[in-house]
């Protein structure tokens, strides 16, 4: 399927995970609903939008299972995670219990509005490699206190590409009567992802990665009756509305001036290629790629494996411990040097490096990639 995609032929594109790569037919729907803006903006922007987008939002919830009444768009994660974090009722002393896995842009904003409210951002630690659900499961629970008021959990990490046992997680959290925070960016498209069924409170994810729809796309999902909570990130037109819809929610977070929405409005198309091409199929094969090819990757950068090879811990992307004195200078050698487009990731005291692969994906791809991780670990000293 690489034709359908626009990445540059000269580079093997191995990093998937962090801003996805739209197929041309989605790309061109976006074009053509920024031309459409662009043409008759004041009838696109006060007429035609909001009707599209209306069915954008039905298209989306039934896409990852819940009413389009209870999502909107935003452009990315950390976006919708400042709604919540920003509103979220912390007083002094209250704790916000988590894993030391999280995406640092989250880790960030969390710390910021702890502090300005004396609460606690408490982060606790995963044993790598995990070798079982339950257990990751009790970790994050022994640090449960009676100050704890909610639970913020990555459904798929970003650096160490760990599944996580959301649903377990969001099902303890709610016989402890506390509220499920999830981090779901790299879920859609990626595994199955049903909100009724996952039991989050508050969830947000990422179409323009593995749904395949253009940059700036991206989602927040909160409970209905806990939609009142959360005020928007910018007031606009939607506050105090003179025109508002059957849905405060909406209205707070969807109305928001001028700004193109064009890669909201595509989200339909993307689905409909997915759908087209079945999908589950497409990602099943890359699973099983990722799996088949993770001990040549630990053996050829000197790594570690961080979990058992199984569908329970691993989707689309891999991620092993490295010894590397700089990720930067590793991440750089590695694309200018061998045209290798992967994240090498300091975190905490450890380094990782995280293959994702995706339809337009071949196993010429990791070969190359080990290829060069041999090369480096003998010729440079950017490898251990």
């Amino acid at each position: 399927m690489h034709p359908d995609f626009l990445l540059n032929p000269d580079v093997t594109h191995l990093n998937h995970g962090s801003f996805g790569a739209c197929p041309r037919p989605v790309f061109e729907e976006y074009q053509r609903l920024q031309l459409e803006l662009e043409r008759d903006s004041v009838q696109f922007m006060a007429v035609r939008g909001p009707v599209m987008l209306a069915k954008a939002r039905e298209a989306l919830g039934a896409y990852i299972g819940c009413h389009a009444d209870d999502v909107v768009y935003v452009t990315n994660p950390s976006y919708a995670m400042n709604i919540i974090i920003k509103s979220f009722p912390l007083a002094e002393g209250d704790e916000i219990l988590t894993t030391d896995l999280e995406y640092g842009a989250m880790d960030r904003t969390w710390n910021y509005y702890c502090r300005k409210a004396g609460a606690r951002y408490v982060r606790m630690p995963v044993q790598l490699p995990v070798t079982d659900s339950q257990t990751i499961v009790d970790d994050l629970f022994r640090g449960l206190s009676p100050r704890t008021k909610a639970v913020f959990i990555s459904h798929l990490t970003s650096i160490t590409a760990l599944r996580l046992p959301v649903e377990a997680i969001c099902a303890r959290a709610k016989e402890l009567g506390l509220i499920t925070i999830v981090d779901s960016a790299h879920a859609p498209g990626h595994v199955p992802l049903d909100l009724l069924t996952l039991g989050a409170d508050i969830c947000t994810g990422a179409c323009h990665k593995w749904m395949l729809t253009p940059k700036g796309s991206s989602f927040l999902y909160v409970r209905r009756d806990m939609q009142p909570m959360f005020d928007p990130l910018v007031i606009s037109w939607g506050y105090e509305s003179t025109m508002p819809s059957h849905s405060q929610f909406i209205d707070w977070h969807q109305m928001q001036g001028t700004r193109d929405i064009s890669a909201f409005l595509a989200t339909p198309r993307a689905i409909e290629y997915l759908e087209a091409n079945d999908w589950p199929t497409i990602s099943r094969k890359c699973r099983e790629m990722v799996r088949a090819n993770a001990h040549a990757f630990a053996d050829a950068a000197g790594g570690m494996l961080l979990s058992p090879l199984t569908d329970e811990f691993m989707g689309q992307m891999c991620s092993i411990r490295i010894s590397c004195p700089d990720a930067m200078a590793l991440q750089r050698h590695l694309y200018t040097a061998h045209r290798i487009e992967i994240p090498v990731m300091p975190h905490g005291e450890h380094t990782y490096i995280r293959y994702s692969i995706n339809a337009y994906n071949t196993q010429t791809h990791l070969d190359t990639l080990f290829s060069a991780l041999r090369d480096t670990r003998e010729r440079t000293g950017l490898l251990g």
